[in-house]
């Protein structure tokens, strides 16, 4: 289980970090006058943290489940696009005037977290 991570992490970390560095210095560069609802940091730790969690899962349910660990991908997606509703609800709920930037911020890393999720847990899944 742990060579697993460590070679996910060996690729997510750099991944996240040129990631998170590219679209800091976008907004603070082409979008200094837009109004950000949320930090970009927030929006990395959300979409870092879950993303980091759920390949453990996944991992754990590989080793010890290999036959459900499509489930539990297709679970762990679930989990998370609900998790970024809840994490959009106050931004949703507020009087701000434009929305689209912070959904744009938002989105564009959560589906390059969620494709780089995805293409390593097809390796997961052919590995045996």
């Amino acid at each position: 289980m742990k060579p697993k991570v460590i070679f996910f992490l060996k690729q997510f970390l750099p991944f996240s970090i040129v990631l998170f560095f590219a679209q800091f210095f976008i907004i603070q560069e082409f979008f200094k006058e837009t109004p950000l609802f949320y930090q970009t940091s927030s929006v990395y730790l959300f979409n870092g943290l879950f993303t980091l969690l759920s390949f453990i899962f996944l991992v754990f349910v590989n080793t010890t489940f290999f036959d459900k660990t499509g489930y539990a991908f297709l679970a762990t997606g679930l989990l998370k696009m609900m998790a970024a509703i809840v994490f959009l609800l106050p931004l949703i709920q507020s009087d701000f005037e434009d929305k689209k930037p912070d959904v744009f911020a938002f989105f564009i890393p959560f589906f390059l977290f969620l494709l780089f999720e995805t293409i390593h847990s097809v390796r997961l899944l052919n590995q045996k």
